[in-house]
């Protein structure tokens, strides 16, 4: 069955502040943005979310007349920069159980035969990964994650793939030095929390700091490889040094990572 397609909303359209590396306008209730390849299997994805009942991801409405994507408009607040006060509380770190329903929600997913994701499956291929879980891809209501957007780069991979990314964003678990960073001990305790909220078995508490640190790895050879095919947004970040930070915060994980799995492996009350 072909996408659904919609009007283009011609004059009716209002550009939505922190789209990245596209533009992504709101026409009504609902949401435009640019296709890719992984559209399709972006989309049979959200409508399995949908019949699965999880609430926390647009819905999907298939293509407009000028082939971008429609999604529903969810209400709430995306922060940007600075970021709000809430979004370093330990309410914001809740994400982790709205993550953790999320990825148990794709559980029973059932890819078409000839998917096309933005990254390339890893394994195992526990859930469907959204890819860029973080505060800029999180709507907020009263302070509080109620939902994920943006999932264009949602492949298939392991749970502690997932989690990685989004308690480095959420905690976060970036290098004191850069002046707004949060102490390590601070870290860590957030660290154990966002574990914590979304029940993350012994295992993947123990691969979980080094995971962060592959993450960021991965995260600066893709934003080079995206430069060098090239794309102007990527070469853009590259151009800011946004690349060396995340080296540094890389190199800040592993100075302190015996740190970071003593918070998350201690038992409770210890």
């Amino acid at each position: 069955m072909g996408e659904e397609v919609r009007p283009v909303e011609v004059g009716r359209e209002e550009v939505l502040a922190g789209g990245g590396v596209n533009q992504v306008v709101r026409a009504g209730d609902t949401v435009r943005r640019p296709s890719g390849r992984w559209t399709p299997a972006v989309h049979a994805l959200l409508r399995h979310l949908e019949t699965a009942g999880f609430a926390g991801a647009p819905r999907c409405h298939g293509l407009d007349a000028a082939g971008r994507e429609v999604l529903g408009f969810v209400p709430g607040e995306v922060p940007g920069h600075p970021v709000p006060a809430y979004v370093r509380s330990d309410a914001a770190l809740t994400a982790a159980a709205l993550l953790r329903a999320y990825h148990d929600a794709t559980a029973g997913f059932a890819a078409p035969g000839d998917a096309a994701w933005y990254f390339p499956p890893r394994r195992p291929a526990q859930v469907v990964a959204h890819g860029d879980v973080a505060p800029y891809n999180t709507v907020f209501r009263d302070g509080l994650p109620v939902a994920f957007i943006d999932f264009d780069t949602a492949h298939p991979a392991p749970r502690v793939w997932d989690v990685a990314y989004a308690a480095y964003r959420f905690v976060p678990l970036e290098d004191p030095a850069r002046g707004a960073g949060r102490p390590v001990v601070e870290q860590a305790r957030g660290l154990r929390l966002f574990a914590d909220a979304y029940g993350l078995g012994a295992a993947d508490r123990r691969a979980l700091p080094g995971t962060v640190i592959e993450r960021l790895e991965h995260l600066v050879g893709h934003m080079r490889a995206r430069a060098g095919a090239g794309e102007e947004a990527f070469a853009a970040h590259l151009a800011r040094g946004d690349h060396l930070l995340y080296g540094a915060d890389a190199d800040h994980l592993a100075r302190h990572r015996a740190t970071f799995e003593r918070a998350l492996l201690v038992p409770s009350g210890a």
